[in-house]
């Protein structure tokens, strides 16, 4: 039974340590809430992310970092996108050597607009062969619940990306591996920012059509920034891609779009942010996405009205307004 550490006791996280135990990893936890580790340990539970679900009795959670970290080869880092540097800077030197650094994080760094993969290799200071990242149409509760799921797994490493598979393939939940981790990281930020707007046309009351459309046009987006950095354009038509963005506009599950739907119904975002229990990371990462685009010369009309929204007072209905006015070009223009 192999051992591995899991960084942050959050919905996804604890989520993602149930898929380990179940294919036979031997799961520490870390959480910074010393509750939380006694109630996963003790009571085999998370309530506060997963009330009513048990969890596996090979997952266990310790308050103390480097209990969790000594020994394991496998490193999944579940930690808030904007935390990341932090926390792995002073976790770095309790990580063993050679071990593999697996981020289930969706976001793009503030200030740097660095990919969690590359702060990762720059704050533990490892080679690319050992950072992995897993994307896809992955709603936590649904899994905790052991409901059937994919995902995509990426590694520049193909031996790591396999390694990875292989601790996190159970009869429920499927995982296929890629080397490309540009794509896989673009995917699965860029959908967050989508499914705000799509969330903000759901709770402004606009239909399928114009919530299809959002979709449709946000993929677009997303393949153009990912290609602009070099990912394979077949991985957004993948899990990573459009079936992480399906999930994420489209389930009442989402927090992403939870958010935009009480935008879109009145709420400031002052007001949804009290309101909301966890971490939004299209929130926390729109402006950063934004920046990457516009440092490559990629035009993401969608995630120039989300930012519009979040940091600068646009009001809901007028970023509708300002994304239909757009001038009309071809569907396949990379512009």
């Amino acid at each position: 039974m192999s051992r591995v550490a899991v960084m942050g006791s959050g919905s996804w996280g604890t989520a993602f340590a149930m898929i380990l135990a179940d294919a036979g990893g031997d799961v520490v936890m870390w959480s910074r809430d010393p509750d939380t580790a006694r109630e996963i340990t003790e009571e085999h539970i998370n309530r506060r992310y997963h009330d009513g679900i048990a969890l596996p009795h090979g997952v266990r959670a310790t308050g103390d970092p480097a209990e969790a970290l000594d020994g394991a080869p496998l490193v999944v880092l579940a930690v808030p996108a904007q935390t990341l540097r932090d926390n792995l800077g002073r976790w770095r030197d309790q990580v063993d050597d050679g071990a593999v650094l697996v981020s289930l994080m969706k976001g793009i760094e503030s200030g740097t607009t660095m990919r969690m993969s590359q702060v990762i290799e720059e704050v533990a200071d490892v080679p690319t062969s050992q950072v992995a990242v897993v994307s896809g149409p992955n709603l936590a509760r649904e899994i905790a619940m052991r409901q059937p799921a994919a995902t995509t797994v990426a590694c520049s490493d193909e031996h790591s990306a396999r390694r990875l598979q292989d601790a996190c393939t159970t009869d429920y939940f499927r995982a296929y591996w890629t080397t490309d981790v540009v794509g896989v990281e673009i995917g699965g930020s860029v959908k967050n920012v989508i499914a705000l707007a799509n969330g903000i046309a759901a709770g402004a009351g606009f239909g399928e059509n114009s919530q299809a459309a959002l979709i449709t046009r946000g993929l677009a987006e997303m393949a153009r920034l990912g290609m602009a950095l070099g990912a394979d354009p077949l991985t957004f038509q993948g899990l990573a891609g459009v079936g992480d963005l399906i999930a994420t506009c489209q389930s009442p599950l989402s927090r992403n779009r939870t958010f935009g739907v009480n935008l879109g119904r009145g709420l400031s975002v002052e007001e949804t942010i009290a309101t909301t229990q966890q971490t939004c990371e299209g929130v926390k990462s729109c402006q950063s996405i934004l920046d990457l685009a516009r440092s490559h010369g990629v035009d993401m009309p969608i995630t120039e009205q989300i930012v519009q929204v979040v940091h600068y007072g646009m009001g809901p209905t007028h970023m509708l307004r300002a994304f239909m006015s757009r001038s009309p070009k071809a569907e396949t223009s990379l512009h």
